[in-house]
């Protein structure tokens, strides 16, 4: 065996072992871990309101001409069969069949000109772009589906948050829920913090469409003989892990893999880590105000855990394999066929009711002035109706449009209220005010008050996380 492919399988094994604690989002696959990727982490009240960030990211591109940015004046083969309502903020508008987020719009702010191009006009790329800031390299048009995360991608935007705060007391930084998109071996890249290393990855949590009020994290389940009273001593959990260590000394510094080790047991041993995800506590009605769906109960659980002072929160629309016949999609906001059906028979009346719900729970409890919401996807959705793959115009689907979109956004220090930006008469283009993704990016870190994005890699040597974009300073009281 050569040293290269021995190097190799010895990268491959550490991070199997990093993955089973919890602490890395790539499982099997081979990254520098990078020591110091930050010296300290800035004042957490610097250059922003906001302690957390609840991202609800609504997988499969969902319609902004549908939903944020509908236009009644375009010709029918545009505007479709939904028609604007009023809102609770002067002036702004949304689709019809949102009446329970209009009610709450006076707490939000519309971006409506996001422009987020990429050679693919695909998922994978548009996961990258939105959920790192960069523009997706060469690797995405030439790969498409099989471009799999890779080491020196650029991090996520959570893990960059999650990077620059103090570490949390009992719970990790930085969580994502009820999945991980998607399924396997198609795993979308930029959801994980890549060059930075392991221990700013997301912890995952699961969640179940059966059974929607069970939340767990798989890699801090108890399992086998390890019962809580053999992990309070510790012993026989550090017993396995150094063995395993071994093996992991030739890819990474015993300092990291010892901070490993402990923050995973601490985790496991933590009540706060379990009365955290148990949203079966939360009184009836407020359970009845979001929703009976998986995704519902993700923001009410999401709510809980800004309430605890994690940092970023992230909640991933789980599809519902249900509707994937019915959407020509696979059960989520990918509508390429029967776009008007599935969203005002399914996927708006539950977003509605969960997002409006978790914007008025953070209202009453104090906590929306110190909590940025963003609501955002991989994409919009082509203007035009009618994707070939469902029947042409007859399908009433929309295909794939990356070239425009709307990101809400609220709370943190954000004027809600408002729209910034405007669309093309058919929503097609970014016409005055264009941004793209990295300017959102730069609004979600001054909003969290991360202004500084030096970082220095394993060697060394400064780099910075993201030299494009700046923040929407409008959008702030």
């Amino acid at each position: 065996m050569t040293n290269i492919n021995k190097n190799s399988i010895d990268q491959r094994r550490a991070f199997l072992i990093a993955s089973a604690t919890g602490l890395a989002g790539l499982s099997g696959l081979p990254r520098p871990l990078l020591a110091n990727a930050f010296e300290k982490p800035v004042n957490p009240f610097g250059g922003g309101k906001a302690k957390s960030v609840i991202l609800f990211f609504l997988c499969g591109g969902s319609s902004h001409i549908d939903m944020w940015d509908l236009k009644p004046d375009a010709p029918s083969e545009y505007r479709g069969p939904f028609t604007p309502i009023a809102t609770s903020a002067n002036g702004v508008m949304v689709s019809e069949h949102l009446p329970l987020t209009a009610k709450q719009m006076h707490h939000l702010a519309v971006v409506r000109s996001v422009g987020g191009s990429v050679s693919t006009n695909d998922h994978h790329a548009g996961y990258y772009y939105q959920l790192t800031g960069h523009v997706p390299d060469p690797t995405f048009l030439s790969l498409g589906n099989d471009r799999r995360p890779y080491a020196d991608d650029w991090p996520f935007i959570g893990s960059v948050v999650g990077a620059r705060r103090p570490l949390h007391p009992s719970l990790p930084n930085v969580m994502t829920l009820p999945h991980k998109p998607s399924k396997a071996p198609y795993t979308r890249p930029g959801q994980f913090s890549a060059r930075l290393g392991v221990e700013y990855d997301p912890l995952y949590v699961d969640g179940s469409l059966a059974e929607p009020l069970k939340f767990q994290a798989p890699s801090l389940a108890l399992t086998g003989d390890v019962t809580p009273e053999k992990l309070q001593s510790r012993k026989l959990l550090l017993e396995k892990l150094d063995h395993a260590r071994k093996e992991f000394d030739g890819v990474n510094s015993l300092k990291t893999w010892k901070q490993h080790q402990h923050r995973t047991i601490d985790l496991m041993m933590s009540s706060s880590t379990t009365n955290a995800f148990d949203v079966a506590s939360e009184p009836e009605s407020v359970r009845e105000r979001y929703g009976k769906s998986v995704n519902s109960m993700s923001l009410l659980l999401a709510r809980r855990l800004v309430e605890a002072e994690v940092p970023f929160v992230t909640v991933f629309w789980k599809e519902n394999e249900a509707i994937a016949d019915k959407c020509k999609s696979e059960g989520g906001w990918d509508t390429h066929g029967n776009n008007f059906g599935c969203l005002k028979d399914n996927l708006l009346p539950e977003f509605d009711q969960a997002f409006s719900a978790l914007v008025e729970d953070l209202h009453q409890r104090g906590l929306l002035d110190q909590t940025l919401l963003m609501v955002t996807s991989e994409m919009g959705r082509k203007p035009k109706i009618g994707d070939p793959r469902s029947g042409g115009p007859g399908g009433a689907g929309r295909d794939h449009w990356t070239h425009c979109m709307s990101v809400v956004l609220g709370g943190g220090g954000i004027r809600g209220g408002q729209t910034f930006g405007t669309s093309d008469r058919y929503a097609e283009f970014p016409a005055e005010h264009p941004v793209t993704p990295a300017d959102i990016a730069k609004t979600v870190y001054h909003a969290m008050g991360v202004d500084n994005l030096q970082a220095t890699d394993a060697q060394g040597r400064p780099y910075h996380l993201l030299d494009e974009g700046k923040p929407i300073a409008q959008l702030f009281n």
